[in-house]
């Protein structure tokens, strides 16, 4: 009986290394579905996921912001720092610190998140605040919003009652002023 013992023992190690085998496969494979599922994660899906979590970002024409991520939206989050609240384009978001390791998909965003930064400009316009509306090349205008367009807000400077028009493409971040 011992050839029959030294078959079996020979299909156990035949079936052992399979198993070794299909295993390291499947961990490669899972490896890249994980990798390729990853690239479609975007910067907005984990500021979704970091929704309440202080957060330092690093903002074109302003450098360092540090505050609570309040919301996100398409296109803008809020940030409420210590003193004053940051409305943030997130394309002059040049780096974040203290983000989730979660991501939320945009499916599972809240109805509120679809609505775009002339939204929370006309809130800002709405409210009469003093601003100051920070433009991606460092320059910067102190006023009120008083009027919001489809690609630009006008803010009233006070200065003689000049009226700037400040382009969204151009506006880095709105911080109040109180």
């Amino acid at each position: 009986m011992t050839w029959e013992n030294d078959l079996f023992e020979l299909f156990d190690d035949l079936e052992s290394q399979a198993a070794a085998s299909f295993a390291l496969e499947r961990e490669a494979e899972l490896a890249d579905r994980r990798r390729a599922e990853y690239q479609e994660v975007t910067l907005a899906a984990r500021l979704m996921a970091s929704v309440g979590r202080g957060l330092t970002l690093e903002v074109n024409g302003i450098g360092a912001v540090s505050g609570v991520l309040e919301r996100v939206a398409t296109g803008w989050l809020l940030l409420r720092g210590p003193s004053q609240d940051w409305v943030i384009r997130e394309p002059a978001v040049t780096a974040v610190r203290g983000a989730s390791e979660r991501a939320v998909p945009a499916v599972a965003w809240p109805v509120v998140a679809k609505l775009g930064l002339g939204s929370a400009l006309r809130g800002l316009a709405d409210a009469g605040e003093r601003c100051v509306f920070h433009v991606a090349d460092g320059s910067r205008h102190e006023g009120v919003a008083r009027r919001v367009g489809a690609d630009f807000v006008e803010v009233a400077t006070g200065e003689a009652g000049q009226i700037v028009l400040v382009p969204f493409g151009t506006l880095a971040a709105v911080q109040s002023r109180g």
